[in-house]
């Protein structure tokens, strides 16, 4: 992406944002999304001569993805890099030549000449690393999930309770437009009541990468190894069901679910294949599956309502009303056997046309062209919020604001992560622990 398109997308979201306050009614939009009401033009205008200086830990594939979003800002400048695998501190210095570099990230945090630091390293370096760079008085951005585990989750946010710096992490859906706008819908009553969620993530990739030593396998392929990722739940699945708690303004209380090796049996520990069940306490329920052996369902963040169906993930929308209007099998039936075509009903039960999934008209949820992300892309994808999300943390690493309601959002997703992990690997219902529930949940 080139600097002036990324800067018509920092620009786009925040006018973006501020139009859609006056629609809706600002008030009415900030009590759903209160972290935006910071990032818009004017707060753009105050912030245009100043520059975050801002360190980098982790210089690899997202690494490198989300310098090329820092460098394209007007307000940030990279100082200095850290990764501690040759090869990507190599490239990520020809990609920023001036910024200093470093192989120990605590080297990093001494320097009283970066105000913010941006984490892509694997996931189980990222509540250390949080923790440290917090009590050396650095502004935070990490890439998701939270933690390696649930203790690790409540010690980041108990810190962050205690910090008057910004934490940040990459829970990107938040900053985008689509997700956005249908949020918006969604709350205003569009769809009516929400009665299911339906979310689910399908790839056709084993995850490896090329290990020129054997001793690199698990730094390099760490995703792969439960000592240092929490697999398809972290990865995937985190992004995911943080929109369903946002959709439905609640956490769900339990899980039940199934994670199994099914095809990439190639010495890994983590599934490569999950299904499990979220159940709210109201009935609702999220259902979500993630696969990473055949991708032809692709992915999507399905929204039922009574009266339509939000698809976040594809910016389409479709009203029950609408429907192609065939009567379902039983309402063949009837009128069959009343026009006297039937003689009888078979012992066997009936044989009638069975019921099949009707036509709906899709109304976009954006106005104009809006990008869909295919969820294939293992570094990042265009347009789905992540240059936003970066652009809003590095205006924070100047104005010292906070992100309102992001590490909680990050947090309760990635619990209920390995909360559906414990449930899968104990194959039991697993209750959401009193322990680690926080006052911004709410469950009923």
């Amino acid at each position: 992406m080139s600097k002036k398109e990324s800067k018509q997308v920092d620009a786009s979201l925040r006018q973006f944002i501020k139009d859609l306050g006056y629609i809706s009614g600002g008030a009415a939009l900030l009590a759903t999304t209160p972290w935006l009401q910071s990032f818009t033009p004017d707060k753009a205008k105050e912030i245009q001569k100043e520059k975050a200086r801002i360190g980098f830990i982790g210089t690899g594939s997202r690494g490198m993805y989300n310098m090329h979003a820092v460098l394209s800002l007007q307000h940030a400048e990279i100082v200095a890099l850290c990764d501690i695998y040759p090869p990507n501190l190599k490239e990520a210095s020809k990609l920023c030549p001036n910024a200093k570099t470093y192989t120990d990230y605590r080297k990093i945090l001494e320097s009283p000449d970066i105000d913010g630091v941006i984490i892509s390293t694997p996931l189980y370096l990222h509540a250390p690393m949080t923790l440290d760079a917090l009590n050396a008085g650095k502004h935070v951005y990490c890439e998701k999930a939270m933690a390696l585990t649930m203790e690790e989750c409540k010690a980041v946010y108990d810190a962050y309770q205690e910090t008057d710096k910004v934490l940040y992490f990459c829970m990107q859906r938040m900053f985008d437009k689509k997700y956005i706008k249908g949020m918006q819908m969604i709350h205003s009553g569009l769809i009516g009541d929400i009665v299911g969620e339906r979310c689910y993530w399908f790839r056709n990739h084993d995850w490896r990468r090329p290990v020129p030593s054997p001793e690199l396998e698990r730094q390099i392929n760490w995703r792969l190894y439960r000592d240092y990722s929490a697999g398809l739940m972290t990865e995937l699945a985190s992004h995911q069901l943080e929109v369903c708690c946002w959709a439905m303004q609640m956490v769900p209380e339990s899980v039940v679910g199934t994670g199994d090796i099914v095809y990439w049996k190639d010495g890994r520990e983590v599934y490569d294949s999950v299904t499990l069940v979220y159940h709210y306490s109201n009935g609702v329920k999220i259902n979500y599956e993630s696969l990473i052996s055949n991708k032809f369902n692709g992915m999507e963040d399905q929204i039922l309502g009574n009266k339509g169906t939000m698809n976040l993930a594809t910016g389409v929308y479709y009203l029950e009303n609408e429907a192609g209007g065939k009567k379902s099998g039983i309402e063949q039936l009837i009128g069959q056997i009343g026009n006297k075509l039937y003689a009888s009903v078979p012992a066997a039960g009936p044989s009638w046309r069975p019921e099949t999934k009707e036509k709906y008209i899709p109304h976009n949820i954006l106005e104009g062209e809006f990008h869909v992300n295919d969820g294939l892309s293992m570094i990042g994808a265009l347009k789905d919020g992540s240059d936003e999300i970066l652009s809003a943390f590095c205006q924070a690493c100047i104005t010292g604001e906070k992100g309102k309601n992001i590490v909680e959002e990050a947090y309760l997703a990635t619990m209920l992560c390995h909360l559906g992990n414990q449930a899968m690997a104990e194959q039991k219902q697993i209750t959401f622990p009193k322990e680690y529930k926080i006052p911004y949940m709410k469950f009923s």
